[in-house]
């Protein structure tokens, strides 16, 4: 007897299309509907594969920082900690203005526009961000180039507050050309000397 139907969609590529309604969309603004129709699946196939929505977010935010946001994790492996922040503040700039990318990040927006009943949404993209802020610390804690008169903690909270600040530009229609101004002034700016 056979072990039951093969699916007749590929799991990888539903999770991809979920992860683009979530992030053009955001959690709130997208509906099951939108997410069955994204993936090609009805509801019990939804649920069988992926659980709620809640569930299907957060594996799309896995997603997404194995994906396109994985130059983050990528740039702490620079050489020095001016490479550390340009490959930051410069990769912000390509993910949230991409050909091929929705605008803006996804983990800001999430955190951004949910509202009370989607709280676990929220908490789940600032406990996200907060992760990477940690990392970029200890990456700074170990370095010994960083700019004289900075805190570890201090300049890596700075760092995603540029990024973010980038993420959320992005998402309100700037063009990649100002952002990228943007990204080459706040980089002049964090490494110029102390006067």
């Amino acid at each position: 007897m056979p072990g039951g139907r093969p699916r007749a969609f590929d799991p990888e590529a539903a999770l991809d299309a979920a992860l683009e309604v979530f992030w053009l969309q955001g959690y709130e603004g997208t509906s099951l509907a939108d997410l069955t129709a994204a993936l090609g699946i009805n509801r019990p196939s939804l649920y069988a594969s992926f659980g709620n929505k809640e569930q299907l977010f957060n594996a799309a935010l896995d997603r997404y920082f194995t994906g396109a946001g994985a130059y983050a994790a990528d740039a702490l492996e620079a050489p020095t900690v001016r490479e550390v922040v340009e490959r930051l503040v410069l990769g912000a700039v390509e993910l949230t203005c991409g050909e091929h990318t929705p605008r803006g990040c996804l983990c800001v927006n999430s955190a951004q526009a949910c509202g009370p009943d989607s709280d676990p949404i929220r908490q789940a993209a600032i406990a996200r961000r907060m992760a990477g802020e940690a990392a970029l610390r200890r990456r700074f804690e170990q370095a010994a180039d960083l700019p004289s008169g900075y805190d570890p903690g201090d300049f890596a909270r700075l760092v995603h507050t540029v990024t973010d600040g980038i993420a959320v530009q992005a998402a309100s229609g700037h063009t990649r050309d100002q952002l990228e101004r943007v990204a080459a002034l706040a980089l002049r700016a964090l490494f110029q000397p102390a006067g």
